[in-house]
């Protein structure tokens, strides 16, 4: 493309803020057209909605399972959510509702607002529930990715606060327990296009973002590090008992615990720009060692590209545990612009490691690779039971393999 025919710098603003925005988390990447079914009740909460589904055959609230939604921007949405949990590979919703179970969706208000405060939330809806309840049935109550840190932390201050929360069993679906990770070469791109466009920025530094990642980065220059808002959430947690003690506790995983990894190599080519706007920015998978080239970003800016290293940092992106498709997404939302402003991508590795397995059954850190990468058993685990995939798969993929294991779990 000739250079006088270079799209601006404010046509670029304009076509990316009108653009769907660039947004990693839990859940459909796209839209939903499909319509949820009508809860039976809707009930708005402190900083959040919850929607509830009588079981079949419950003329009323009696048995009550709450399950909290995951990381994301801006509401949860409800078509989005019964979409992924009851329209994929096991539709586990209408299972909990053939058994009797009354299933409620908890949603927040903003997904990435702190965790302490979408606890807010959740604690309404616990005592909700235990009010409205027909019969004396205990709660089933947890979620799904940060939705089970949300639901750890809530049941924690409750009992911190000597209320009866009335729940027997606490369940997380690959929860990051121990911390999750995004390459620092995807933080640091969305970073760098903060003037283009802040959403991906704002994301990624988020209060629940900073609260949930092992290591993260707020300007692109930056080394990566423990946020102190994580630090600050693990203080809180562990001043409320870092868990609650009255429940059962059990979760599950998206990977495996025998230590495979996922495939994806270090230092290997992940995202590539192609197009005249993007042309030169690269970004590679995490290499342990000193000074570890994992992005080169040039994004409608003079070359050369800008480089960003990492030091002391294991080979996380390939070890065992959910994925997210975070270098395919970026791809996606720059290919879906028009071909005149120049953003052409390519990812040759789609995913990386999102949540290891170490973490979503709360075994060690995630800061090693000995801890990434070596098998473990539930002797090892704060959990007093976990199921693992037999497979690494995408991060809280609804699988009959992990959702048949949750259900036979349930209380009586």
């Amino acid at each position: 493309m000739p250079e006088e025919n270079a799209p601006s710098e404010q046509q670029i603003q304009e076509a990316l803020r009108s653009a769907p925005p660039i947004i990693l988390g839990s859940g459909p990447t796209e839209p939903v057209v499909t319509a949820a079914p009508a809860p039976d009740e809707t009930w708005e909460l402190q900083n959040g909605t919850a929607w509830v589904y009588y079981g079949e055959r419950n003329p009323s609230l009696t048995r009550p399972v709450i399950l909290a939604d995951g990381f994301n921007a801006g509401p949860s949405n409800l078509d989005a959510s019964w979409d992924h949990l009851d329209r994929g590979q096991f539709p586990l919703l209408t299972a909990l509702r053939q058994r009797g179970r009354d299933v409620i969706l908890l949603g927040f208000n903003e997904r990435s607002a702190s965790i302490l405060e979408n606890a807010k939330a959740a604690e309404e809806a616990i005592l909700r529930a235990n009010a409205q309840k027909e019969g004396n049935a205990r709660l089933t109550v947890g979620g799904f990715s940060m939705g089970g840190m949300v639901t750890r932390y809530a049941l924690a201050h409750l009992e911190r606060r000597r209320v009866d929360h009335e729940v027997d069993l606490y369940l997380s679906y690959d929860t990051p327990h121990n911390g999750a990770w995004i390459p620092i070469g995807i933080q640091a791109i969305a970073h760098y296009i903060r003037k283009l466009n802040s959403t991906f920025s704002d994301q990624m530094n988020s209060l629940a973002s900073q609260q949930l990642l092992w290591q993260h980065i707020s300007e692109w220059q930056d080394q990566p590090s423990t946020s102190k808002e994580r630090t600050e959430f693990l203080a809180e947690l562990e001043r409320v008992g870092n868990w609650p003690q009255r429940p059962r506790l059990i979760g599950v995983a998206n990977g495996v615990a025998d230590g495979t990894g996922n495939g994806v190599d270090p230092n290997k080519l992940a995202f590539e720009g192609k197009g005249l706007s993007v042309l030169g920015s690269k970004l590679f998978t995490q290499e342990a060692g000193e000074r570890q080239l994992v992005g080169n970003l040039r994004v409608v800016t003079p070359p050369p590209p800008k480089e960003v290293r990492t030091s002391g940092l294991p080979v996380i992106d390939g070890a065992p545990g959910g994925t997210l498709n975070s270098f395919e997404i970026l791809a996606n939302r720059f290919n879906a612009l028009l071909p005149i402003l120049g953003f052409r991508s390519e990812a040759p590795i789609p995913a990386h490691c999102f949540v290891p397995t170490v973490s979503a059954v709360a075994i060690r850190n995630i800061d090693t690779h000995d801890n990434l990468y070596t098998g473990f058993s539930l002797e090892d685990s704060e959990l007093h039971d976990f199921r693992v995939a037999s497979q690494n798969e995408p991060h809280t993929s609804i699988t009959e393999e992990l959702c048949t294991w949750i259900i036979d779990q349930l209380p009586n």
